[in-house]
C-alpha cells in the first residue's frame, strides 16, 4: 500500500537523522596566552587585524565579558582544565617555593603541582573515560601530558611545555596527524590548543611586523600586534583542517585567554594593570562557543568565568558534571541569567605554601553587574587597598569609587568573603 511505502520511507529518513545526532560531538579548545580583551578585531581594536577570529565570532555564542580566575598563566590554565579556582585544586602560583633558579628544591615542588592535577577530574580525563581520543598541545605546566590525563601529547615533563610550544609557531602538523589518527579509530576527539602565542618572544613574521610598525611609535607595541595577527593566522589554519576534513559540522569549538597582557612601549614586557594583576587587563577574555546548528550565534555582555567552560562541555557531550564544580552551562540561558557573581583570585608567582594556597594570596575579587571589588591581603600586598569600579563607566579601572560608595563596597564585601569561606553567597 502508497501509505506503507511512505512510512517505511519516513523512519529510514528519522533513523537516519537520529543516527548523525547522537554522534558524539568534536571538541576543540583554542588557548590564547597573553593576549589583553581589546586586542581583537571583533572587540573593536582599531589597528589589530584577527579575521579568523573574527569570522569565529561572527559564527559563535561570544561573551565579550569573560573573566579567568587568576592573571597568572599556570593556575588559570589548571583552572580551565579542572573546573576549579586555584585555592581548590591547589595549583595557585607558576612555580613552588624558591622560584625555578632553586634548583634544589624545584624538581620535587613541580611533582607535587602535579600530583595535584593527577588527583583531579580533568575535562580530557572524563573525555578519555567516555572513549574520547585527546591530544594536549600547546602550553602546559603539569608534568608529562598523561598526567592531565590526555591520551596524545606534545610535552614530555619541563616547565611551559617543552616540545608542545613547537604548536602554531613552527607546525601544526601534529593536530592534523592525530585528527587523521581519531577519523580512522572513528573516535570523537578533543583538542587542547594552547601555543604560546602572542606570548614572548615576540618575533613575528618580518611580513607583520613591517605591516604594524608605521601604525606606533614603539617597536615593542608594534610586534606584539604582530603576534595576535600571527596568533589568528594558526587558529584559521586549525580551523580550515576541519572544515576540509568536513568536521566542522560536528565539533564544538571554544575559545578563551589564559591571562591578559599590556605591552610595555618602552620594553620587551608587559605593562602595569595586565599580566599578573587584580585589574581587567589581566583577568578578561572573551569566551566564545561555536557549535553549528546547535548554539545560535550572538553576542552578550553578561560576565562568565573560563570554569564554566568545563561544565559545558561536559554537558554537550551528554557527561554527568562532578560534584561541586562551581562553573555553569554556557549553553544553559536560564542558568547564566540567573548568576549574579563571577569571583576570583590572584596570588604569587612563586608559592609561599604548597600545601596552603591562602598563604600565597594576593587580591580576592568579584564582578557583580558592571561593579567589581578588588580586597587585597595585608601578608602579601600590606599596601594595598581595597577597590571598587564601574566597569560600564571606566572600563580601564582609573577611579577607584571605595569612599564613596561605601553601602556597595559592604554588600560587595560580604559576599566576596561568604564564597572564599565556602559559603553561598547572598543576593545584594
Amino acid at each position: 500500500m502508497w501509505w506503507f511505502r511512505v512510512l517505511v520511507v519516513l523512519g529510514v529518513v528519522c533513523l537516519t537523522t537520529n543516527g548523525t545526532q547522537a554522534a558524539p560531538p568534536n571538541v576543540v579548545l583554542i588557548v590564547s596566552d597573553d593576549q589583553a580583551w581589546t586586542d581583537y578585531g571583533f572587540m573593536g581594536h582599531p589597528h589589530i587585524q584577527t579575521p579568523r577570529l573574527d569570522r569565529l565570532a561572527r559564527a559563535s555564542l561570544v561573551f565579550r565579558r569573560g573573566y579567568v580566575p587568576s592573571s597568572l598563566c599556570c593556575p588559570s590554565l589548571a583552572s580551565l582544565i579542572t573546573g576549579k579556582y586555584p585555592h581548590q585544586h591547589k595549583i595557585a602560583n607558576n612555580d613552588p617555593p624558591g622560584g625555578s633558579k632553586n634548583k634544589g628544591t624545584f624538581a620535587a615542588g613541580r611533582e607535587t603541582m602535579s600530583r595535584f592535577m593527577d588527583a583531579q577530574p580533568t575535562l580530557p580525563r572524563l573525555l578519555t573515560q567516555a572513549g574520547y581520543l585527546t591530544l594536549q598541545t600547546g602550553k602546559w605546566w603539569q608534568g608529562e601530558f598523561t598526567r592531565g590525563g590526555f591520551t596524545h601529547g606534545m610535552t614530555k615533563g619541563q616547565r611551559h611545555g617543552d616540545e608542545g610550544l613547537d604548536i602554531g609557531r613552527k607546525t601544526m602538523q601534529p593536530i592534523d596527524d592525530f585528527i587523521g589518527e581519531a577519523r580512522k579509530q572513528d573516535k570523537p576527539f578533543f583538542v587542547w590548543y594552547a601555543p604560546m602565542l602572542p606570548h614572548t618572544p615576540h618575533n613575528p613574521p618580518q611580513r607583520l611586523f613591517d605591516k604594524y610598525k608605521s601604525l606606533t611609535k614603539s617597536e615593542h607595541v608594534a610586534r606584539y600586534w604582530a603576534m595576535c595577527e600571527f596568533f589568528d593566522e594558526t587558529c584559521g589554519q586549525l580551523l580550515d583542517h576541519l572544515e576540509e576534513q568536513k568536521l566542522a559540522e560536528n565539533t564544538i569549538v571554544i575559545y578563551v585567554t589564559d591571562n591578559g597582557w599590556i605591552q610595555d612601549p618602552d620594553k620587551p614586557q608587559y605593562a602595569p594593570k595586565s599580566k599578573q594583576s587584580q585589574y581587567d587587563g589581566g583577568l578578561r577574555t572573551p569566551i566564545m562557543v561555536r557549535w553549528p546548528g546547535k548554539v545560535a550565534p550572538r553576542m552578550s555582555d553578561v560576565p562568565i568565568s573560563s570554569l564554566d567552560i568545563l561544565p559545558t562541555v561536559l554537558e554537550a557531550v551528554g557527561l554527568q558534571r562532578p560534584a561541586e564544580l562551581p562553573g555553569l552551562n554556557l549553553l544553559d540561558e536560564a542558568a547564566v541569567a540567573r548568576r549574579e557573581t563571577v569571583f576570583g583570585e590572584c596570588f604569587t608567582h612563586d608559592s609561599r605554601d604548597l600545601q596552603n594556597p591562602a598563604a600565597s594570596l594576593r587580591w580576592r575579587w568579584l564582578v557583580r553587574g558592571n561593579w567589581k571589588l578588588i580586597v587585597p591581603t595585608s601578608q602579601n600586598e600590606p599596601s594595598g587597598q581595597v577597590e571598587l569600579y564601574d566597569l560600564q563607566a571606566d572600563p580601564h579601572e582609573t577611579q577607584n569609587l571605595m569612599e564613596s560608595q561605601p553601602e556597595r563596597v559592604a554588600k560587595l564585601r560580604q559576599s566576596l568573603d561568604e564564597w572564599w569561606r565556602g559559603e553561598t553567597p547572598k543576593n545584594p
